[in-house]
């Protein structure tokens, strides 16, 4: 499960929680004014209840913006792809060379093409279904054919000229 989706579902079970206690002490405050209970007691059970009730509110308008700003990044990251289509495919197909210049296997490419979408080493092994300590050294087959460092050197090599501007040269 993703970051993402954990921290959500961490908020729905606060969002949960809370109204749970609202409920309890909104249960408790009926029997307790049923019965004569002090207008003290009343007094502090009612502030914890707007408490509860004031978090769960607090909870779900963040969770509400989250969304939004995730829709808004979604949408953004979409237009962005479109308009620069060709580009990317260009660069996909740069890359792709490169690596079989650098005499990759296919594994090592697959592994290099996930670094350089920053994944981790334990995502990667996720979605290739493989242990971590097999990405591990393919990743190092990768920096070793290349005669690169690290995650970074790899990221530059492919990004560094697409960072220059006008008339910089490397």
């Amino acid at each position: 499960m993703s970051d993402d989706a954990q921290d959500r579902q961490s908020v729905l079970l606060a969002i949960a929680l809370f109204a749970v206690i609202a409920l309890l002490i909104g249960w408790d405050l009926r029997v307790d004014y049923r019965e004569g209970t002090g207008r003290l007691h009343i007094a502090i059970e009612a502030t914890v209840l707007l408490a509860a009730l004031g978090g769960m509110g607090l909870l779900w308008r963040q969770l509400s913006t989250a969304k939004a700003n995730l829709s808004e990044a979604l949408v953004a990251a979409e237009t962005w792809r479109n308009e620069n289509r060709e580009l990317l495919q260009g660069l996909g197909v740069a890359i792709e060379n490169q690596f079989t210049r650098w005499q990759l296997t296919r594994a090592e490419a697959d592994v290099g093409l996930l670094l350089l979408k920053g994944l981790s080493l334990k995502e990667i092994a996720a979605i290739r279904a493989t242990s971590e300590r097999t990405v591990r050294e393919q990743a190092r087959a990768l920096y070793r054919k290349s005669r690169l460092s690290g995650r970074s050197a790899l990221s530059a090599f492919f990004l560094e000229d697409l960072l220059l501007g006008r008339g910089e040269a490397r």
